[in-house]
This record gives structure tokens, C-alpha cells and sequence, in this order.
């Protein structure tokens, strides 16, 4: 069970929520049809899908509505994020960002009524049962990606200090043994150190003894060592870099280069 400090995940949604709006405010007309890196949604649906879950944490149902076919769609929570991206797919933009902004308003309400104690309770979170404050700390994370695919579909660089990203790499930290392991198939045996540079900066080692595990500090020289930015570096864990792509993303890979690159085209884990 993963205890997180009710403050801070509460800072980083008020965080994230303060960078959508502004970003919302600043982006021109033309620039909510951009295609994004996420297959089948323009920078519009990715505020109808925030809006969406959000307004699901509250109680409120899912809009009814009937799915067109999509090739993008491939389950059901998949199919549940798209109702809400078809539900306001047509309807003014004002609509979508007054009726966000109504949902941000009540749950920043329903947060503020909750101790650390309901934090460290037992919920159903993305990543499996675990504490209802690693839940909110996926949602931080989740969002700051989703305006991350905004801010790089429109050319806004931006948002890459605070709680928010910081909470982003903590959970992208959590998974990266399976990243590593499964995903990328780095082999038993080797080692990996990833350094993470800019203003999402830090040190992640990866031990594959058997199966691989994030460590505070590996014995021995790496197999391998990626200096990468901290950011592109969470694109690619989130799947936002097409095939190949990753590799041209490092600063630096030091030991063997193959594993390196092989872990950079590898290492996305989300869906």
C-alpha cells in the first residue's frame, strides 16, 4: 500500500489544474482541432477527457451516447474515456471549459473535506488496489500528460517544474522495473542507469537480477546508462514516441549501446 502525503497530491491536482486553465485560456480557436500524439484525439478531447473523469469521481454517470466505430477504442475504459470526447466533441468550447471548470470547482470542494487517514484507505486504482491517495496521485499524473500531448500538438513547451511533474516521475518510477523487464526485455544480468536531466532531473537505476527492480543505488558500473531528459524521458514511459523515435531522444548512452536503444524503443508501459 502506498502512503501519499494528502497535502502534497492535493498541491500538485491544484497545480495541474491552474496550468489547464491558463493553457486553455491561451490557445487560439484553430488550435483545438491539432491533432496529438494520442491516436484519434485533437487537443479539444483531451479537455473532455479530463473534464470526464473527473466529473466520474464526483458520482456522475457517463454520458449517453452511442460510439461511433474507432480504431483507437480497444476497451472498455477506452470506450469510456470516448464518451465523454464524442459527448462535446460538437458542442462551443466555452461549454467544455465552463463545465470543467464547474467540476475542478466541486472537487477541489470534496478534496478539502478529506484527512491523510481517507487518503491511506484502501481503493481500486489504474494501477490495481492500493491507497485512494496513489489513485489521486495517478490522476495528477494523467492530467500533466494529457497537457503535456496539448502543449507539444500547439508548440508550448511549459509546466516542467512543480508538484506535478515531480508526481509523474514518482509513478513512472514505480512501474519502471516492469518497463524495463517486460516491456523493453532488458536480460538478466545487466543493469541500467538512467540520468535524467533539465528540470525534471534524477537518478534511476534498474537491477535485473532475475527480475528487474528499481534499487536506490546499483553496485558496480551499469551495463548500460541513459542521460536523457527528464521529460522526454516520460513521453517515451507514456507512449507518446513513435517506433525508433526514443533513441534519438537521449543526450548520451554509455555501455552498451544495443540494450540502450533497445530500452528507449522498449520502455513504454501505458495504454
Amino acid at each position: 500500500m502506498t502512503v501519499v502525503d494528502r497535502d502534497e497530491v492535493v498541491a500538485a491536482l491544484d497545480e495541474e489544474w491552474e496550468a489547464l486553465a491558463n493553457l486553455a485560456g491561451a490557445l487560439e480557436p484553430d488550435e483545438w482541432t491539432l491533432p496529438t500524439d494520442c491516436p484519434g484525439w485533437d487537443v479539444k478531447a483531451h479537455y473532455s477527457h479530463i473534464l470526464g473523469l473527473e466529473a466520474m469521481l464526483l458520482g456522475r454517470p457517463a454520458p449517453d451516447q452511442t460510439l461511433p466505430p474507432a480504431r483507437h477504442v480497444r476497451n472498455d475504459l477506452g470506450r469510456i474515456n470516448e464518451l465523454w470526447v464524442v459527448t462535446y466533441r460538437d458542442r462551443p468550447v466555452t461549454d467544455l471549459i465552463a463545465d470543467l471548470g464547474e467540476v475542478i470547482i466541486t472537487r477541489r470542494v470534496a478534496l478539502a473535506r478529506m484527512h491523510q487517514e481517507e487518503f491511506d484507505a484502501e481503493a481500486m486504482t489504474p494501477a490495481g488496489p492500493d491507497t485512494y491517495g496513489r489513485f489521486m496521485r495517478l490522476r495528477v499524473m494523467d492530467q500533466w500528460f494529457h497537457e503535456q500531448d496539448v502543449r507539444v500538438a500547439t508548440g508550448r513547451r511549459g509546466h516542467l517544474d512543480g508538484w506535478a511533474p515531480q508526481c509523474a516521475l514518482a509513478e513512472v518510477r514505480m512501474a519502471l522495473g516492469y518497463a524495463v523487464g517486460k516491456r523493453a526485455k532488458a536480460p538478466q544480468g545487466s543493469s541500467v542507469r538512467f540520468e535524467l536531466t533539465g528540470p525534471i532531473q534524477g537518478r534511476i537505476d534498474v537491477d535485473v537480477p532475475d527480475r528487474a527492480v528499481v534499487v536506490d543505488r546499483l553496485v558496480g558500473r551499469p551495463t548500460v546508462t541513459i542521460e536523457i531528459p527528464g521529460d522526454a524521458f516520460l513521453r517515451i514511459a507514456a507512449g507518446r514516441v513513435g517506433p525508433g523515435d526514443g533513441p534519438k531522444l537521449a543526450t548520451r548512452i554509455d555501455g552498451d549501446r544495443a540494450l540502450g536503444d533497445q530500452l528507449l524503443d522498449g520502455l513504454a508501459y501505458m495504454i
